[in-house]
């Protein structure tokens, strides 16, 4: 397995593109930003003067949607009778800087805003005290422990940050205003859907101001489509069980094309004289314009080795693995291969930033469980 060399993450960033959502280029660090759950039936200091507007799209266009789309109306007038408008996420909505403006945000920069040693200790341990359970998960999908824990640590500090927004305030706040309507008024069902199968109840169902909810900050249709039990009690909880949580995480990866065995990044050794031309990507892809977003076109490890690419660290896959080359900050300020799970680790936030991170944590941890296994001589360490 090849595996890459470590930088690390800050506590605490929820994004503003959460699992299964599509983004372009290189959004921002959006740091959590905790709301206090409403009272039952708020008593808004200032009516905002979309509310009457809010609650006819309710009332109307959006619950024809619902119900065809097989939510009960009696789960309607329960959990949307009253709902007040939220400014404040339509607030944070458009501050989201556009590609323009994110492309300031250099690697370098985001890593050093996201990675640290308490996340980084915080992951070993984790990674330690969960290694019968993470080794389980492992052998059920195919994804390595180290690559899970970095999700976990990544999205919500290992569980401890995992917002308070009101998730169905929120996403149909999302969902009127219009900008992604499609998305989150589909994310708004899957939530409805949630509480009226008694998956979790509504006090519980909170999360980012973006719909993000749970440790691994699944969209609500994630959870429909990815949650898993990890823990054997039957349940798929992701709000309260890691075990869960994570093997949620797997099942997603897997479900995105995740190959058990195979490589997904490690960092190389580019020669300032490469003709980057020469590799230029001219195939875009549809589903995730992250995955263009400055990389090469896939070459053979050999061809990547003539044009004078080699590691740092481990050594490279065999000379047929097909690899492409990012240079996140640009030629000359660090390479790294990636292969075909490194599309998997896309799919979860389509951003590059966000994707070389969990790699790099995922080293990080790993690094530091082998290291401790080797210093105590243990016999049958953390890792085959």
């Amino acid at each position: 397995m090849v595996r890459r060399i470590v930088l690390l993450v800050s506590a605490a960033a929820l994004f503003a593109a959460p699992a299964g959502a599509q983004t372009e280029g290189e959004p921002p660090v959006v740091d959590a930003v905790a709301e206090p759950l409403p009272p039952a039936d708020p008593p808004p200091a200032v009516v905002d003067p979309r509310q009457a507007a809010f609650e006819a799209w309710l009332t109307g266009p959006f619950r024809r949607q619902a119900i065809a789309a097989g939510v009960q109306p009696a789960t309607l007038d329960r959990e949307l009778g009253g709902l007040i408008f939220n400014p404040r996420v339509v607030s944070l909505d458009q501050a989201q800087p556009d590609r323009s403006a994110t492309s300031q945000l250099t690697f370098a920069r985001y890593l050093a805003r996201q990675i640290n040693d308490n996340r980084i200790n915080g992951g070993r341990r984790r990674y330690s005290d969960l290694w019968a359970t993470l080794s389980g998960i492992e052998a059920r999908y195919g994804v390595p422990a180290e690559v899970l824990v970095g999700f976990w640590g990544l999205e919500t500090s290992y569980g401890a940050v995992t917002g308070n927004f009101d998730l169905v305030r929120s996403l149909a706040t999302l969902a009127f205003e219009g900008r992604r309507r499609e998305l989150f008024s589909r994310e708004l069902i899957a939530a409805l859907k949630l509480l009226e199968r008694g998956v979790i109840n509504r006090g519980a169902l909170v999360g980012s101001w973006a719909g993000a909810t749970g440790q691994p900050q699944f969209l609500p249709s994630s959870y429909l489509a990815h949650g898993v039990d990890g823990d054997g009690d039957g349940r798929a909880d992701i709000w309260n069980s890691s075990p869960d949580a994570l093997a949620s995480v797997a099942k997603f990866v897997t479900d995105r094309g995740w190959q058990a065995g195979q490589p997904w990044a490690q960092r190389v050794f580019v020669p300032p004289t490469m003709d980057r031309n020469r590799v230029r990507n001219l195939t875009p892809v549809g589903d995730c314009s992250g995955m263009n977003w400055r990389h090469s076109r896939w070459l053979s490890i050999a061809d990547w080795k003539a044009l004078g690419i080699q590691p740092l660290g481990a050594s490279l896959p065999s000379d047929t693995t097909l690899a492409t080359l990012i240079e996140p900050d640009g030629p000359g300020t660090g390479g790294y291969l990636t292969y075909g799970n490194y599309r998997a680790i896309l799919r979860y936030n389509c951003t590059n930033f966000y994707a070389l991170t969990v790699t790099l944590l995922a080293d990080a941890i790993r690094a530091g469980a082998d290291g401790a296994a080797a210093g105590a001589g243990a016999a049958g360490s953390l890792r085959r």
